[in-house]
């Protein structure tokens, strides 16, 4: 896929196209590359006035689970994106327009970032445990969470969150803003300690990859629109769900096109052409991410599933096994599973840790079966009543043992 004139224009000054843009060749553009020469080869005296005048900003990006990369971005750039996804969607645009508070239920990181923003405002050092007002974001959004594990929230965490949320929400409507995970659990602790979450307006995911169940969970429990977001620190939002089980792209001044990961294979590496960002344009940027379509085709607009990333995919046999696929199976045959966490040794067999809704142990004879037909590998289910969460305050779908292609 060649960049577009608007594209071509954009880039013209930036050092690291300048072997591209006299070849008129673009090859894929791997994050290592841009590492390289950061931030030499994205330099323009426009960039570095703004870095002076606070237009743009040095950021990072999450790294989950892997080495964080810096980024430039005007302020705020990833929250604009999500805005104007929410007050453009069909099913949750109303909850916009009405004015609907923000309440975010995500990774206590982000909890933390935020107020330790609000206290360099103040030239004060940021508090272990800050109050509500250090946590708001902007007059729209307000973050709750301020413990790692949600696991292991108490009856009284629980509480404070709810206590906050009745006051953010002053009686009226509300927008739940979450990790997936993390609103799971808290539907869960609410059960748990005979309490109710005030019913949310609208949701929205847009942290890190759905599992199926939980996405089932969260329907069954929630009785107003869910819609799930993708996109990353780097580029912003490019796609979100809809109601036909498919997602639809976002693509304002963007393009995508889909690689197979290996010769023949119908799973596909996102390729990202992007001028969103003004300061770090990105052409033909592999961004790491995994996609199916419909219809098996590379057509970026059938996409139905994003299936984790590549970096975690795993060799079994002759077959690449990704988070989606795995998670795909498990929600077919073991709706039980609340969490997981494969580990994949040297030989043909391996572990599935998981947790249940119920707590009880689940009947996986079923998804036992199925990835040994899949795989061609002997899966070993554990049962728990634990499965950690990574220092980012995420979960890892593989153990930190597996190997990996």
């Amino acid at each position: 896929m060649q960049p577009t004139a608007e594209m071509l224009d954009h880039i013209r000054d930036i050092p690291l196209y300048r072997e591209s843009l006299a070849t008129g060749t673009f090859p894929v553009l791997e994050k290592d590359t841009i590492s390289r020469g950061f931030p030499d080869n994205f330099m323009t005296p426009d960039l570095a006035a703004a870095l002076d005048t606070g237009a743009a900003e040095f950021v990072l990006s999450t790294g989950t689970n892997h080495a964080r990369m810096q980024l430039i971005r005007p302020p705020y750039f990833l929250l604009e994106s999500y805005y104007r996804l929410w007050s453009e969607h069909p099913a949750i645009r109303h909850t916009w327009h009405a004015g609907c508070p923000r309440v975010s239920v995500t990774t206590v990181l982000a909890t933390e970032h935020v107020a330790r923003v609000n206290a360099r405002k103040r030239g004060e050092p940021p508090l272990d445990h800050p109050p509500l007002a250090d946590r708001r974001l902007d007059d729209r959004t307000v973050y709750v969470n301020q413990h790692l594990d949600p696991a292991q929230w108490t009856r009284a965490d629980v509480e404070r969150m709810l206590t906050e949320i009745d006051q953010i929400r002053d009686g009226g409507d509300y927008h739940l803003d979450c990790s997936s995970y993390h609103l799971a659990h808290l539907l869960d602790k609410t059960r748990e300690f005979g309490l109710d979450l005030p019913a949310p307006a609208s949701v929205v995911h847009a942290y890190e990859y759905t599992p199926d169940n939980i996405a089932r969970y969260l329907r069954a429990r929630l009785g107003c629109p869910i819609v799930d977001l993708f996109g990353s620190t780097e580029l912003g939002y490019l796609y979100y769900s809809g109601n036909d089980g498919t997602y639809h792209p976002h693509l304002d001044r963007m393009a995508v096109e889909l690689l197979p990961v290996e010769p023949g294979s119908t799973l596909y590496a996102l390729i990202v052409s992007s001028i969103r960002n003004p300061w770090m344009p990105l052409i033909r940027y592999r961004s790491g991410d995994l996609a199916r379509t419909a219809d098996d085709t590379p057509d970026p607009t059938r996409i139905t599933r994003f299936c984790g990333r590549e970096k975690e995919l795993v060799r079994v046999g002759t077959t690449l096994l990704c988070h989606g696929d795995l998670d795909r199976w498990i929600g077919e045959t073991a709706p039980e599973v609340f969490l997981y966490r494969l580990r994949v040794g040297q030989d043909t067999t391996a572990e599935l840790e998981y947790t249940t809704f119920d707590r009880q142990p689940a009947d996986t004879t079923a998804l036992t079966a199925a990835l040994a037909d899949h795989l061609e590998l002997t899966v070993h289910p554990v049962h728990r009543q634990h499965i950690p969460i990574g220092k980012s305050g995420k979960y890892a779908w593989l153990h930190p043992a597996s190997r990996t292609r």
